[in-house]
């Protein structure tokens, strides 16, 4: 009786702190997504090739290893709430650079704001994972991270469909074919009234950051305490734990590939001619949600963190060869999964890559539990080093627009997801359980 007391008083003394990571959970997920939406968009505006437009995907991501030791130290000296107010005011800071660089269309200034939201996503970040891993058991903590990925992948619903209402209403021919077509005096101004659009969305996203810097402020949000774990004690720093370090490999390689899914297939809708191709990277999102459901859903009361890290390994393997063998013209798949809703249908191929949003879910609430299993006084390290993976969204998606650019096409750019699928997979076979590196 006292013990199941205890266990309500404790979910009721974390619904608070979980309500407010979830809300920065949904700015984590609606800054992150835009990406999918502006990089045709900058690759149109700022006359790019498909290998210079995926520099967004690499000035966001980079900021990540970049500044996640130095984000690191100022959350241990700040404290794990005000980090995520500086935080915030970082990215708040970064929203408002979108205006000079709309106003001027320079693609370098688009680039460090970008820079400047990935830096201020950083400290949010590597404070906000651990702290939910900590808010419960540890067993649950892969459910925990779940809920927090539902959140952030509607979010990355929603993104897509509010740039394209907001910045693309009423251009239906604003694509690469049809400003070629326009003289140089009609197509300059066309690109600067595209651009002025810009600059309303993200002076209202500066001001909701602003007002979240004060809502965590004011909010009495807990810090969390490191526990120490006697092995955790004979260690001198974060590299003697395989676990984190392979942890960090493989949220490289599964970040790479969620980009990849998720920022990409904008571009190769493009391509292939599909009509609503600013917004296909909501669908990726809508099947990265029903992959968390789920998580939530089934772990670990069916199936363990493990088991869904192996089965996440395999299924995107899969959905990747689909990408690469899939018919360009048929819409079969498509068809049979959502033609009955009205929703519009996509080629086979493009929705093979919608599907490695589903496949690969569950990875990231995944190799967090595991990977700081046992690290104690060296959790907030082992935090910033997994952090530093995110990385993989910065070089592996400029690796898929080379290969893209070299074989001619851009579908073949998706093979370099393979070679990532299969570390994710020995990570959930081995690497995890390694506690040595003898």
């Amino acid at each position: 009786m006292e013990t199941a007391i205890a266990t309500q008083r404790a979910s009721k003394s974390s619904l608070l702190p979980m309500a407010i990571i979830g809300t920065l959970f949904f700015i984590f997920g609606f800054v992150t997504w835009l990406n999918g939406s502006l990089i045709p968009f900058l690759k149109i505006l700022c006359d790019l090739s498909d290998f210079q437009a995926l520099f967004v995907t690499f000035a966001f991501y980079i900021a990540y290893t970049v500044m996640a030791l130095p984000m690191s130290f100022i959350l241990r000296r700040a404290g794990y709430r005000d980090g995520m107010a500086i935080g915030l005011g970082i990215m708040g800071v970064a929203a408002l650079v979108f205006i000079p660089a709309a106003q001027m269309g320079s693609y370098p200034v688009f680039l460090l704001a970008l820079f400047g939201l990935g830096g201020g996503l950083t400290i949010l970040q590597t404070a906000s994972n651990p702290y939910v891993v900590q808010l419960g058991p540890a067993e649950s903590a892969a459910t925990r991270i779940a809920v927090m990925g539902i959140i952030n992948k509607s979010a990355g619903v929603l993104a897509p469909i509010v740039f394209t209402a907001l910045v693309l209403s009423g251009l239906a021919d604003f694509n690469t074919e049809a400003i070629a077509r326009l003289g140089e005096a009609e197509r300059e101004a066309k690109l600067s009234e595209v651009a002025n659009r810009l600059v309303m969305p993200y002076i209202c996203m500066a001001v909701l950051l602003f007002l979240l810097v004060g809502l965590v402020k004011l909010s009495g949000l807990p810090d969390i305490e490191e526990e120490h774990a006697s092995d955790s004690e004979s260690r001198s720093g974060i590299w003697q734990f395989p676990q984190v370090v392979l942890g960090a490999f493989a949220l490289f390689a599964y970040v790479g590939v969620e980009v990849i899914a998720g920022d990409t297939i904008g571009l190769y809708g493009e391509r292939l001619g599909v009509a609503n191709f600013a917004s296909l990277t909501s669908y990726t999102m809508v099947f990265m949600v029903i992959g968390y459901l789920v998580g939530v859903t089934c772990i670990p009361r069916f199936i363990s963190q493990q088991q869904a890290l192996l089965g996440s390994a395999v299924a995107g393997f899969l959905c990747v060869l689909g990408v690469l063998l899939a018919s360009k013209e048929s819409t079969v798949i498509a068809s049979l999964l959502w033609g009955w809703s009205g929703i519009p249908v996509i080629p086979d191929t493009v929705a093979f890559v919608a599907l490695m949003g589903l496949a690969h879910a569950l990875v990231w609430p995944s190799v967090w539990p595991l990977a700081l299993d046992g690290l104690g006084k060296f959790t907030a390290q082992g935090s910033a080093l997994l952090i530093m993976g995110i990385a993989g969204g910065a070089i592996i998606p400029l690796l898929f627009g080379k290969v893209a650019e070299l074989a001619g096409t851009t579908g073949a750019g998706y093979s370099v997801a393979l070679p990532c699928y299969l570390f994710i997979l020995f990570y959930a076979i081995k690497g995890h359980k390694l506690r040595s590196w003898k």
